[in-house]
């Protein structure tokens, strides 16, 4: 298993950074480099599914973006302690319909001594938004980093 820096103990910056990192690969929506981030044996909540390991986060990630078109998203570190943090996130994505949507959520991240995620649970609400109420464009630009995502 490869390490993953930065390692908790996690401070203010390598929190920080962990966060962008996580923001930066799932904007890729490359689900084998996504799934590199996660323990072997790791274990999600995602909303109402459970999956357990890499081969089925890859599985879960693919089918996600199958069905979630010019997906973008935003996290923001909200709080830590030594190997946990807290997460909240928002992403847009259209679907086939064309129909836009906005998904609101939490999460809860656990990581080993090796930086990697071991669990991860996500709480996550979903609204129908037009294409003109979209505030979300891509990865985020090198100035936007770390900036703090609207409530709506």
């Amino acid at each position: 298993m490869s390490a993953r820096p930065p390692f908790p103990p996690f401070d203010m910056d390598t929190a920080a950074q962990k966060v962008q990192a996580a923001e930066d690969a799932w904007n890729t929506r490359d689900p084998e480099r996504v799934a590199l981030a996660y323990t072997e044996d790791s274990v999600w909540r995602n909303r109402d599914r459970f999956v357990t390991g890499r081969a089925e986060i890859v599985e879960f990630l693919r089918q996600k973006w199958e069905r979630e078109f010019e997906y973008a998203l935003r996290k923001e570190l909200w709080g830590f302690r030594g190997n946990r943090m807290a997460v909240r996130f928002q992403y847009e994505s259209h679907d086939a319909t064309g129909q836009w949507w906005r998904s609101y959520g939490n999460e809860l991240w656990e990581f080993t001594a090796e930086g990697l995620m071991c669990r991860r649970e996500a709480s996550i609400n979903d609204i129908a938004i037009t294409a003109a109420d979209r505030r979300i464009f891509g990865p985020r630009s090198a100035e936007d980093r770390g900036l703090p995502i609207p409530l709506q």
